[in-house]
């Protein structure tokens, strides 16, 4: 059984498919490429069709990322599909739980950010964006870079990243347990 997650930011040319480039890397390299379906969308459709930022494609090319992408809005008939549905800020959460046709296609929805594993030595907090009525912290927001300057996307990246191997531990354990 195929586990399919999908990443989503506003236009789905900047955060969202630099975290798809970066899970899909995590994902072959662990093995569970067969396995695993990755992918992302934009909560709204301006950008439908285009490539991702030129910003986002030099910064994910400089650290070694492939990307071949094409803006999508995501539509609500897709948790039917989905196992997975990754927020880059709590703005896309509340968006995409409202979109949500049940309160288990609600559950689907998380903060990206919520996956980043503490530093060793340090106790992990509870996930806040776990509960749709929690409250929401801006802490687990990826500031869209699209307005800033190169530096912004570099620093999504890095947040992507840091969050993309705790999330690899989820989905590894979630996708054994269905193999087992």
């Amino acid at each position: 059984m195929t586990f399919r997650v999908c990443f989503v930011c506003t236009g789905n040319i900047c955060r969202s498919p630099m975290a798809e480039a970066v899970f899909r890397a995590r994902v072959d390299e662990a093995g569970l490429d067969a396995l695993v379906e990755v992918e992302s969308a934009g909560t709204d459709g301006w950008h439908e069709g285009e490539n991702a930022d030129p910003r986002a494609r030099s910064v994910l090319e400089e650290h070694g990322y492939a990307l071949e992408h094409t803006a999508r809005h995501f539509e609500a008939s897709w948790f039917a599909r989905l196992d997975l549905v990754l927020a880059l800020d709590s703005g896309h959460l509340e968006a995409l739980r409202l979109l949500a046709p049940t309160e288990e296609d609600a559950a689907k929805v998380r903060l990206l950010r919520s996956f980043t594993r503490p530093p060793a030595g340090h106790r992990s907090s509870p996930d806040p964006s776990h509960s749709p009525s929690a409250p929401q912290g801006a802490d687990l927001d990826v500031p869209d870079p699209y307005y800033g300057a190169r530096r912004g996307f570099v620093e999504c990246l890095e947040m992507v990243e840091e969050a993309s191997d705790g999330l690899l531990a989820a989905v590894r354990d979630d996708v054994e347990g269905q193999v087992a």
